[in-house]
């Protein structure tokens, strides 16, 4: 007999632990939680996700905009040359806004926050330059005006590359960002089919010979 109460008073144990175990899983009511729910993007919502109301950054220091933007809630950030010449902005501070994505609004504090800027003596462009880069297919693009280092960025890493200076000095060119393409072989249109690339240039602030 006792030999029987004890073995029922174990039965009744491993029950009551299994039933427990299994509401651990249950809402309020008995029933199973529903999963989180998915937000606009389809991803299911983790903090931080919520909107945020982001302002306009046009004309602040490019520093200032992005602390501005971190402190509410924006960490994605990431900033371009306005120019399209693709220089890097090494000191943000002595860089100023020109143009930001998306617009000032309310937006998922996880969203993408690209600011266009340029130097601070510089004046911005009419119309941001530093969008997304031509990228070379099979046939070559027009690069007259555009800097070596965009140039060579739209080239496939295999081509052939030569940068001459357009005037008689010969000089050498050193920051890519600073020398604009005057002409170039093959001539835009033309197809690659793996040729090399021969560019005449001069400095930014200088005129096409």
């Amino acid at each position: 007999m006792r030999f029987r109460a004890a073995a029922s008073a174990l039965a009744l144990a491993s029950l009551i632990a299994l039933t427990t175990a299994c509401d651990d899983t249950a809402g309020p009511s008995g029933k199973p939680a529903p999963p989180s729910a998915p937000d606009e993007a389809g991803a299911t919502a983790t903090p931080g996700a919520a909107p945020a109301r982001l302002p306009d950054l046009v004309g602040m220091g490019l520093q200032s905009a992005q602390d501005k933007a971190r402190s509410l809630g924006f960490h994605t950030l990431t900033s371009h040359d306005a120019f399209g010449r693709g220089r890097n902005q090494v000191l943000d501070r002595n860089w100023k806004v020109c143009s930001q994505k998306p617009r000032p609004g309310a937006h998922p504090t996880r969203t993408k926050i690209d600011l266009g800027a340029v130097k601070l003596e510089e004046t911005c462009p009419a119309q941001d330059e530093g969008g997304t880069p031509t990228t070379a297919s099979a046939t070559m693009p027009d690069f007259t005006g555009k800097s070596v280092k965009v140039a060579r960025r739209s080239l496939d890493s295999s081509t052939g590359l030569r940068v001459e200076d357009a005037s008689p000095d010969g000089r050498i060119v050193l920051v890519e960002s600073n020398w604009q393409v005057c002409t170039q072989d093959p001539a835009p249109g033309a197809p690659l089919n793996g040729r090399p690339v021969t560019l005449t240039v001069v400095k930014f602030d200088e005129a096409c010979p």
